[in-house]
């Protein structure tokens, strides 16, 4: 499963935002380092389904298909907060480095009203400095990502003295956290130290490599939050400056909350990314109800069309991420599993999967086994590395069938 961490500075709102994408109930508070053990939970990327387009009516088992929308599940984690000198233990920083390194990609939670200062501390709207937030969380992951290289330079060294080559050599420790060989080789290509003695790196060299291979193996976008204050116009417009090559989303976590449990009770019509919401419950809203709900309108819907929370974790799956969804059935023509489920379930795929990558995401044994698969649109045989596209419906066709 896809899985993605929250990460930022203490007060910024992780955990609020965790909150809105899981409708779980962590705890919220103002004072520094709330989280003191990570937050697990299920959120979803959502994307069009095939339903329409093939003219069926979906029953699926493990991805919800909302008005010909997939809610494709994935894990969300809310990280403890991080402080300058994190890399070194300062604060939770190892444990929260720890759990970070486990994420495909990153969710950097600024707080856009610059209402937290430099130790995580809530302060006077305005007084804060989002940028310079940004750029102390990015030193601390780089300087936490060299150390781990350089705790590993002997292994590394041997390996390459053996005969590996440099890129699998340095991949082989990391695994652990989810950097593999690709990750490694562009990182090299990037730097120009593909063709370097690794022996002979210095210091430069070893900051300017886990730079770069901090950025290929944990993307990462902005969330620019509280959006809905009154100083945060002027931060949100400097955080897209300063950091041209980043997705930076504006997003009110507090509002997205607000709807979500509000849809809950019954009190209005919302989606998770929409743009509008509907209030279905009248006169039963209370004053302060009615107030919230006009402010978020005003805003948030009013200035940036959405809270940006679903936004945030769709652009990241499907743009940072590059993800596919794909649709395994037992019968192309019904398009159902063994028991007649209808487009049963949707996976989200790296952008490179085969249909071998895909089958033993469906069952060990189906891989084991793989023959062929039938592209339900064209009903043609293709091969088992075969590349798959976004939307794509296949049967795989098993020597040792699942399913």
């Amino acid at each position: 499963m896809v899985r993605l961490g929250l990460i930022g500075k203490t007060n910024t709102g992780k955990t609020t935002f965790f909150n809105a994408a899981t409708l779980q109930s962590a705890e919220i508070s103002t004072y520094p380092f709330t989280t003191k053990q990570p937050n697990f939970g299920v959120a979803h990327a959502i994307t069009p389904c095939v339903d329409r387009e093939f003219g069926v009516k979906c029953s699926p088992r493990s991805s919800p298909c909302i008005d010909d929308w997939r809610y494709l599940p994935l894990e969300l984690i809310d990280l403890p907060g991080l402080i300058k000198g994190a890399w070194a233990g300062k604060g939770l920083g190892n444990q929260f480095l720890a759990v970070a390194s486990q994420s495909d990609a990153l969710l950097h939670v600024v707080d856009a009203s610059g209402s937290v200062d430099e130790e995580g501390r809530l302060t006077e709207p305005g007084s804060g400095n989002p940028v310079a937030d940004v750029f102390d969380i990015e030193e601390e992951l780089v300087i936490w990502l060299m150390k781990v290289v350089e705790r590993n330079e002997d292994r590394i060294s041997k390996a390459v003295k053996s005969g590996k080559p440099l890129a699998e050599a340095i991949a082989e420790p990391l695994h652990g956290i989810r950097i593999y060989v690709a990750h490694v080789e562009q990182a090299l290509k990037v730097t120009g130290l593909e063709g370097k003695d690794f022996e002979n790196w210095s210091m430069n060299d070893d900051m300017k490599f886990a730079k770069a291979l901090r950025e290929v193996s944990k993307p990462t976008i902005i969330i620019a939050n509280k959006v809905d204050l009154e100083t945060s116009e002027k931060f949100y417009q400097e955080l897209v400056e300063k950091f041209p090559d980043k997705i930076v989303v504006p997003c009110s976590s507090e509002a997205e909350l607000i709807l979500r449990r509000a849809e809950q009770k019954g009190l209005i019509k919302y989606k998770p990314g929409e743009e509008k919401f509907v209030i279905t419950a009248g006169s039963a809203l209370t004053d302060q109800q009615r107030w919230a709900l006009e402010v978020i309108n005003e805003r948030v819907f009013g200035r940036y069309m959405r809270t940006g929370v679903q936004f945030a974790i769709d652009v990241t799956v499907f743009k940072l991420l590059r993800m596919n969804t794909v649709y395994p059935v037992y019968d192309v023509k019904t398009l159902t599993d063994r028991s007649g489920n209808v487009l049963p379930d949707a996976f989200l795929v790296p952008a490179d999967a085969t249909v071998r990558d895909l089958a033993e995401r469906v069952h060990k044994e189906l891989a084991k086994g793989l023959l062929y698969a039938i592209d339900a649109r064209t009903g043609l045989r293709v091969p088992a590395d075969h590349r798959l596209k976004d939307r794509d419906v296949i049967k795989i066709v098993s020597a040792t069938a699942h399913g």
